[in-house]
Parts: C-alpha cells; structure tokens; sequence
C-alpha cells in the first residue's frame, strides 16, 4: 500500500501539473481550441474535458456515490470553463485527502461502473489509478498542443520536486 503521505504529494503533483497545462493552452484560440485532432479524444478540449470529468466521477465513487454518467466535453466551451470546474472538483478531492486516515486508504472501495457492473478495489489504488490516468492523458495534450504549435508544459514530477513541491 502507498502512504497517505505519499499520496497526498503525488495530487499535489497532479494539480501542480494541471495548472502548468493550463497555462500552455490558454494560449490557444478557440479554434485551435476545439480543433479535432484524432488523439484518443478528438481536441484538447476534449481531453481536458475527459480529465475533470474522470476526476470528478471517482471523487463519486470515492465518497461511495457511482454515477451513471459524466459532463459532456460541449459542457466546457473554454478553457476558463474547463479550469472553473475543475478547481471545485479539486476542493472536494482536497477535502477527501485531508479527512481520509490510512485505515480508510486500505479499505475497500465499492462501486458501480458504468455498465452497470458492481467493482471493488482497495481505495489506494483507485487512487493511484487516477494520478496514473491523469498523467498519461496530460501526455497527450502535450503532443496535441506541439500539433498545434503551441508551446507545450514541462510536467516532470522531478520539475516539481525542484520547485519545493513534494517536501
């Protein structure tokens, strides 16, 4: 099992990442924006759009609650819009992190996914997954942002630790 410690850095991490993304594609227009792309999904709106949205379901799941169905990527028309939502999902996984005991990090989680199939995993690694899930997709919308010219972030966990992130 990952410390509670530890994982509570590696969000930190996660949102230290974000913000630097998020600063990479406000430089987008809105064209470049929504442009499809052909990556797993179609724009950078698209795979931000994806992003929130995975966060925000297993926040769900976390606080023993299994949606049915996620906010659609035409939710979220800017990037301002993305961010918006994204900081109220990250103040709920914020408040989550501080609450939850080591105990409960060992527990199982419960839940439905969305065909309808009951699924079970120690809440530590649900947990781990999303950071994991975040960071691949993160890679994606680097290259998406190389694609359109646009100057893509440097995310490097390693980039954080020198900044006095992780301790």
């Amino acid at each position: 099992m990952i410390p509670l410690e530890t994982l509570r850095r590696l969000y930190d991490y996660n949102y230290w990442a974000r913000d630097r993304q998020f600063e990479a594609c406000r430089t987008l227009t809105e064209e470049q924006f929504l442009r499809p792309l052909g990556s797993s999904f179609s724009s950078v709106r698209d795979t931000l759009a994806h992003l929130v949205a995975v966060e925000w379901v297993w926040h769900e799941r976390w606080r023993s609650r299994s949606p049915r169905a996620v906010p659609w990527p035409d939710d979220f028309p800017t990037v301002a819009a993305v961010e918006e939502r994204w900081r109220g999902v990250e103040r709920d996984v914020r408040d989550f992190l501080a609450q939850l005991s080591e105990e409960q990090l060992a527990g199982q989680l419960s839940y439905v996914n969305f065909a309808g199939a009951p699924c079970a995993y120690p809440l530590w690694q649900a947990m781990v997954h999303l950071v994991n899930h975040q960071t691949y997709h993160r890679g994606q919308v680097n290259t998406l942002l190389r694609q359109l010219g646009a100057k893509a972030a440097p995310l490097d966990l390693l980039l954080a630790a020198d900044a006095g992130l992780l301790g």
